[in-house]
């Protein structure tokens, strides 16, 4: 698949999230980008007791493995994990975007658990230049949409998409995600 773009979708987590739930969403961007993308999909540690440790070096491996101008999008405690290991150390390869999907946000005003606390300073950590979408379900009650809204103040700099009757898993439907990752919206965003 030389010369494709790349997207690495990180699952959410519980237990069969990989093959029972956010197989569906990754079908679905698979479908909506259609030819000229690569969605890569690796099966996360322990899905059913995520653990940042071994999620965090398992998504920073991955991340080693992409081509310069990758799409990263994290789904659930997925996103929450990722974005908090982009915080913690940038990959060496440029990203063109990140992507947060129905991520629940741990910290003031969120989730207890000190394990995935977001920085204070979410946004400045992240990859200068990159930009930052966050979509989130209003019909989500497994993350709260208040959710979107506090990483939208940790991440100035992030684009907020709520989607009406939408739930958690987004109705197995990315096709607003596929329709922000495509080639002309990104660079758009990214000169404005």
């Amino acid at each position: 698949m030389a010369g494709n773009r790349q997207i690495l979708f990180i699952q959410g987590g519980g237990a069969g999230a990989h093959d029972e739930w956010d197989d569906k969403l990754c079908d679905s961007l698979r479908r909506e980008l259609g030819d000229g993308y690569e969605v890569r999909y690796p099966r996360m540690p322990n899905e059913d007791d995520p653990n940042y440790a071994t999620w965090s070096a398992a998504i920073r491996h991955e991340m080693a493995a992409l081509d310069g101008g990758a799409v990263v999008v994290g789904h659930s405690v997925g996103a929450t994990i990722l974005v908090n290991a982009l915080a913690e150390r940038p990959p060496e390869q440029e990203l063109r975007a990140i992507v947060l999907v129905a991520a629940p946000f741990v910290g003031a005003g969120g989730w207890p658990g000190a394990e995935f606390e977001l920085p204070h300073d979410l946004g400045a950590r992240l990859p200068q230049g990159v930009p930052v979408h966050v979509f989130h379900g209003l019909q989500d009650e497994t993350a709260p949409p208040s959710h979107a809204d506090l990483y939208a103040r940790a991440i100035p700099q992030a684009e907020l998409h709520l989607l009406p009757g939408r739930d958690h898993q987004l109705n197995n439907d990315l096709s607003e995600v596929a329709k922000t990752i495509g080639p002309d919206d990104l660079r758009t965003a990214a000169q404005e």
